[in-house]
């Protein structure tokens, strides 16, 4: 968008007028990544004094931070816009992130959409809506934190950007560019200031966190100066690659701060598959980092995703991919039917797999996921463990254990963002467990 195609529609908006303190809603699709953008968004907002509301509901300006990784994220993306138009269509309705990124014309075609940024722009959002006349900062406001708008307990903080891999299905690099590392200080200053906030934990997120290298400094090293320099209770990772586990990394969780959570993308259990992926690992790499993750890390969560009907992706070589997930017992699968995206190498391969069998095969795996859930949150039932409260819904509160266990209790209590002992005592809903607070 040029400039002056920006500059005409602001002042559109500003003559439509909104209220005294700007209403504003920020939402996200996709990833942990975008959730920590949206949440530095937030905090930019609260600070500079405008009332942030939940984006559910009526708001003058509404933010969507947009996700591309498959056509389903692209359609959830639309039709939020669409509801955030519908509930307010005199409201600003501005599309941020790597949908934008990707195909900007497509996305301004959205009913109700007013702005489409890309990800470039993103850090300076709230500059521009001010010094385009759209946004007038209120002077007498106090500036809040962003919690008070829904948002969760747990903090996030990008500490890397960007993927150098081109993997042959995956448009990150073309939406996020090239890789880049936040500075240590930055990151340190950043989780300090979310503990001096009281949050109790902070989530280290990364398109391809295990890349981070900051003036020679990698991941073990980031960590070993956020765990000295911060007083954080709890420090959890979003995303690894199996190549990058080493003994020198897994070492560190010798340290109870740092959560026994890792998500480690498999994507297929078949050799002939990654390579088509031009993922950098094989199912032994694979199974050697899960081991050693295990042998060294006792009541370890694992959680991956896999995709399904990848083009060429043979019955023989699908179910090569469901027992490996069997065989690993992951506490969680996250199942993705392949999306060609235009652009990337995996869109012009012509074998593709027929929307019937993707359908199939995902709920296969997806029923796979459910049981290998189920089987590793009963190995926990009876033990004590350390739950971080984060709200309470319909007079049931929930939270999390290190090792991503959802928890549920009843209590009179205010837990909200409390860590507190809790004996597993049954399996709950259909996605964690029943609990009795000890303390």
């Amino acid at each position: 968008m040029t400039g002056g195609e920006y500059q005409n529609i602001m002042l559109r908006y500003t003559m439509n007028g909104i209220s005294e303190i700007p209403r504003v809603a920020l939402d996200t699709v996709g990833c942990k990544l975008n959730q920590a953008e949206t949440q530095l968004l937030a905090r930019q907002f609260a600070q500079a004094g405008y009332g942030l509301v939940s984006a559910s509901e009526k708001a003058d300006i509404y933010i969507l931070n947009t996700c591309t990784v498959t056509h389903v994220a692209d359609g959830k993306c639309r039709r939020r816009l669409k509801l955030a138009h519908g509930r307010n269509p005199a409201a600003l309705v501005v599309a941020i992130g790597c949908y934008a990124e990707r195909a900007p014309k497509e996305l301004a075609q959205v009913e109700g959409v007013n702005l489409v940024l890309g990800n470039s722009e993103k850090p300076h959002l709230l500059q521009l809506l001010e010094e385009s006349g759209s946004l007038s900062r209120p002077s007498s406001a106090e500036g809040g934190s962003a919690t008070r708008a829904g948002f969760r307990t747990r903090a996030l903080v990008k500490v890397h950007d960007g993927c150098n891999n081109f993997c042959s299905y995956c448009i990150v690099p073309l939406v996020r560019g090239r890789e880049k590392s936040t500075p240590i200080d930055q990151v340190v200053t950043e989780v300090r200031d979310r503990a001096a906030e009281s949050y109790k934990e902070v989530v280290l997120t990364s398109t391809k966190l295990g890349s981070y290298n900051y003036e020679g400094v990698n991941l073990s090293g980031l960590l070993k100066h956020v765990l000295t320099q911060t007083a954080v209770a709890r420090l959890r990772l979003s995303s690894l690659q199996p190549g990058e586990i080493s003994p020198a990394l897994i070492g560190l969780w010798r340290n109870g701060r740092l959560c026994r959570h890792f998500h480690l993308s498999l994507q297929s259990g078949n050799n002939e598959v990654l390579g088509r992926m031009r993922r950098r690992y094989t199912v032994g790499d694979y199974q050697q980092a899960v081991a050693l993750i295990r042998d060294m890390v006792p009541g370890a969560a694992i959680t991956t995703d896999i995709i399904v009907g990848f083009p060429g992706e043979t019955d023989e070589e699908f179910q090569e991919s469901y027992e490996l997930c069997k065989q690993m017992e992951f506490t969680r699968i996250h199942v993705f039917p392949y999306s060609p995206r235009q652009g990337t190498q995996a869109a012009r391969i012509p074998e593709r797999v027929g929307d019937e069998v993707k359908r199939q095969r995902s709920q296969k795996m997806l029923a796979l996921a459910k049981e290998s859930a189920q089987n590793f949150r009963r190995r926990f039932l009876d033990e004590t463990m350390m739950v971080l409260w984060e709200k309470q819904t319909g007079g049931v509160w929930s939270g999390l254990t290190d090792n991503y266990i959802r928890v549920y209790t009843k209590n009179d209590k205010d837990l909200t963002n409390q860590i507190l002992p809790v004996k597993l005592a049954k399996l709950f809903n259909r996605d964690g467990v029943w609990g009795e607070i000890t303390d």
